[in-house]
């Protein structure tokens, strides 16, 4: 390949990279690979000037504006920086700027240097004080106009504070999404079933990119600036660029906490490293160090080339998105039941960590990616730490990739497996008897409210079973004293009061012990209508779909997972296991036997805002303890309301037609007077 085919190439693939990375928002390599590009690229038209053309990507800054948004022309362009890849290429730069500014000593000279947040560079315009304006970098010269999606972010300030400020006064920074906010936005989306962001750099971009603001203004975005500049001759800024820092704090911009003025080269290589060696602390995400000269004449003296300028330079840090090959998918059960696909990668090195799995969430992730196993993927670290598939690069697709096909069994303990069709989530349906499931089993079956066993902490739970003396439920009330006092962090006495609660334990109450199974979404008020209508434990057992369903609380969904956990060899040996080492009960009262008897037959209630001493599931369980019908709704029919904090308009209404309405101290009273406890 000629020189020139290899430098039109290479211009081609750039500008398309920059097409889907600026535009889409859905790049198909890696930050390491394309900086690759476009140092070959740079350094290419370096050493041939003649070959070079105007419209290569070197000659220009990013992509162009996106439909939809109208344009902004910024006085001064929005320059990329130029990249160090390595100590020696700051030195480099360091000498450069010195032998530029004629003779000045690396040594001596003064430098700022602050992280470079990975994110969106916006310009903030304010004329008189007040935002007049925001837009994007778009291609340097022309940006977006996102005026309207800016003034949602709580950190932007609409109109500045102090004084002394410029009448025109342009300040740039970095939009972005904190990683904590990050992480929660995509849990909701993924709780949703919706398609989470790839890394908060896309999910800032995205947000921005919204024609509805109130969608900006519900993700979590920050900013944080870094420049200042005002119109030609006018005076309030001050003559370095550590003191605009400081002075644009004054005036109400957020400003990173990390920045640091410095002397020389080896001062800046220090701080390099240590925001290096921190960069997973951190509350954003950052992709290296922004060096700059500190004074703001030696800057204007500096200058800039068409595309970066001479006073200022990054320093990449190690990428977090690498290529890799799947080689293939396996499925883990976590602690609930939930099947996770697992992709077995390559390894690769990603941030300094080297990285050979990385989840894939749930099927639906999986159809969302295409990915099969054989395909050649970006992955990267997620949110700083988690290994994370960014995409399929599915042009490069070997001929036998395999699609991924979920197990047909659990592949734990072999029961079956539980499909929702509006769940992104398939469960294990062994619940007790899965070994994978043990720890969140032990756990939830010794829990307050099913069997009420006090001194089993999750510390004390994972020696347990990691220590193999206990395999399932029933090994519990098989341990002794000399084993438990035997255990890390258990004495004598603690060992004792152990088996003492461990005995206290075997004499429970059927909902309760229906509850402590774990049976999916049966929750104690379904417990203890179970009980109540069934009597005995060997007819809900053998109870169909049917008979279920006729249950108050039991509809078509619960109703197959209660007949499919109790159809399942394993959770019946483990059941049969506990009633042999002497779990029991008294026999349950159907409450549909003597309805007139029970004190608040006939009524009805409604449970509204959050209470502090229980959860309204508790409280709506007493009430039927006591013959109450508990609803959702207020009505010229409902007997009494209970309000904890933030009831809302179920009050309102309450108050409206005259209703009792009890708060908190008055429902515990009340329930006092029954006998019953929250």
């Amino acid at each position: 390949m000629t020189l020139e085919n290899r430098l039109q190439l290479l211009r081609q693939q750039i500008r398309e990279h920059d097409h889907r990375y600026y535009v889409l928002d859905a790049p198909v390599i890696s930050d390491s690979e394309y900086d690759r590009l476009f140092q070959e690229l740079l350094v290419l038209e370096t050493d041939n000037p003649d070959l070079i053309t105007q419209d290569s990507p070197t000659r220009r800054v990013g992509g162009a504006p996106a439909a939809g948004f109208s344009q902004v022309h910024h006085r001064r362009p929005m320059l990329s920086l130029g990249n160090a890849f390595s100590d020696t290429d700051m030195k480099s730069f360091i000498e450069r700027v010195c032998r530029r500014l004629e003779g000045a000593d690396p040594n001596a000279l003064s430098l700022v240097c602050e992280p470079k947040i990975d994110g969106v560079a916006v310009s903030l315009v304010y004329e008189k004080g007040c935002l007049a304006y925001a837009a994007t970098r778009g291609d340097g010269v022309r940006g977006e106009d996102i005026t309207l999606n800016v003034r949602t972010i709580a950190s932007v300030p609409l109109r500045l504070l102090g004084e002394g400020w410029p009448d025109w006064l342009e300040v740039r920074g970095e939009i972005f999404m904190p990683l904590e906010g990050f992480r929660q936005m995509n849990q909701r989306l993924q709780d949703r079933g919706e398609r989470p962001f790839v890394n908060p750099r896309n999910a800032a971009a995205g947000s921005l990119r919204q024609l509805d603001p109130a969608v900006t203004a519900r993700r979590p975005l920050d900013i944080s600036c870094y420049s200042a500049s005002a119109a030609e001759g006018a005076q309030g800024l001050p003559a370095s660029h550590a003191a605009t820092l400081e002075i644009l704090g004054r005036w109400g911009f957020k400003i990173s906490p990390e920045w640091e003025q410095l002397t020389g080269a080896q001062a800046c290589l220090e701080y390099c490293a240590r925001l290096l060696a921190r960069r997973d602390s951190l509350r954003c995400e950052i992709d290296g160090v922004v060096c700059k000269v500190d004074s703001l004449a030696f800057q204007q003296r500096l200058g800039a080339a068409s595309r970066s300028p001479h006073w200022a330079i990054a320093r990449k840090f190690p990428p977090r998105e690498e290529m890799t090959r799947v080689l293939a998918v396996d499925f883990q059960v976590g602690r609930t039941g939930v099947l996770t696909p697992v992709a077995r990668l390559d390894p690769v090195a990603v941030g300094g960590v080297t990285i050979s799995n990385a989840s894939l969430h749930n099927m639906h992730a999986v159809q969302r990616l295409d990915l099969r196993s054989g395909d050649a993927v970006l992955v990267c670290r997620a949110a700083d730490v988690i290994p994370c598939v960014v995409r399929v690069l599915r042009e490069r697709r070997p001929p036998g990739a395999r699609p991924v096909v979920m197990p047909s069994a659990c592949p734990d303990c072999g029961a079956e497996l539980e499909y929702s069709l509006d769940e992104a989530q398939v469960r294990c349906a062994g619940g007790v008897s899965c070994p994978a499931q043990h720890k969140e089993a032990i756990r939830h079956f010794c829990s307050r409210r099913a069997l009420d066993v006090s001194g089993l902490g999750e510390k004390l739970i994972d020696q347990l079973v990691d220590s193999s003396l206990v395999q399932t439920l029933a090994d519990l009330f098989r341990l002794t004293h000399s084993q438990l006092a035997a255990l890390k962090l258990m004495g004598d006495k603690s060992a004792s009061n152990l088996i003492k609660a461990l005995t206290a334990a075997r004499q429970t109450t059927l909902p309760r012990f229906l509850y402590g199974l774990g049976i999916r979404d049966v929750g104690e008020v379904t417990a203890a209508n179970l009980a109540a209508s069934f009597g005995e434990l060997s007819a809900l057992m053998d109870a169909d779909e049917q008979r279920l369903q006729a249950i108050e609380d039991v509809g078509p969904v619960l109703a197959p997972r209660i007949v499919r956990f109790f159809r399942q060899t394993h959770n019946r040996e483990v059941i049969a296991q506990l009633l042999a080492v002497g779990v029991t009960w008294e026999p349950a009262q159907s409450t549909s036997a003597s309805p007139s008897s029970q004190p608040l037959a006939g009524q009805s209630w409604v449970l509204t805002g959050t209470l502090e001493t229980m959860d309204r599931s508790r409280g709506k369980l007493l009430l039927q303890q006591l013959g109450a019908r508990v609803v959702g709704s207020v009505s010229a029919r409902t007997t009494a309301v209970v309000v904890g904090e933030q009831p809302g308009s179920k009050r309102d209404k309450a108050q409206e037609l005259g209703i009792d309405i009890k708060d908190e101290r008055a429902f515990l009273a009340f329930l006092k007077e029954w006998n019953l406890e929250p």
